[in-house]
């Protein structure tokens, strides 16, 4: 058992650190909300009686904003438009956050957490917003398609490394 005011070393790496520092690498959701929505239903009642398929567009956008030293805002904004022959049968906007606190990580470790890992828990939640949104506008529930957020963030990382590489290794042009 350590004395009062003594140093132990961290994880046995050398590295002195005061009696119950918390020195452990740790990410998670701290809370999760509606931060804003709105729900348009531009051509009802005549909507409803629409027989043709609609088209469905949804986009995604991932943003997030560092509210101190350990905790960041993640919203997941999601617009979706339904499209019949006859004009917008609804438009949902969706922007779904929640607070994320990461501690002891490196910066690539929070960067993934952020755009990948923290999406991809949010998800759901988001989805299920979206489906109730869409049946109280008077519609069939909406079922996302499931995301896989670590392959698309892996995929940014691929083609940003492709574009500096190819900016900054090749000559622009023939001497």
């Amino acid at each position: 058992m350590a004395d009062e005011g003594s140093i132990i070393t961290d994880m046995g790496l050398g590295a002195p650190v005061p009696n119950g520092a918390d020195t452990l690498p740790a990410a998670g959701i701290i809370s999760q909300y509606v931060k804003d929505l709105s729900v348009e239903n531009p051509n009802a009642p005549d909507s409803f009686q629409w027989t043709d398929a609609p088209e469905i567009d949804v986009q995604f956008n991932i943003g997030a904003r560092q509210l101190s030293e350990e905790v960041s805002e993640i919203e997941l904004k999601i617009a979706i438009k339904s499209r019949a022959q006859a004009g917008t049968a609804f438009i949902i906007d969706l922007a779904y956050c929640g607070l994320v606190g990461m501690r002891n990580l490196d910066e690539a470790q929070m960067h993934a957490f952020t755009y990948a890992e923290a999406p991809r828990i949010l998800f759901p939640f988001a989805r299920r917003v979206i489906s109730d949104a869409v049946r109280d506008a008077g519609f069939p529930p909406l079922l996302l398609e499931p995301i896989d957020f670590n392959g698309i963030y892996l995929q940014q990382l691929a083609a940003q490394q492709a574009e500096a590489e190819a900016a900054g290794g090749a000559p622009a042009g023939n001497a």
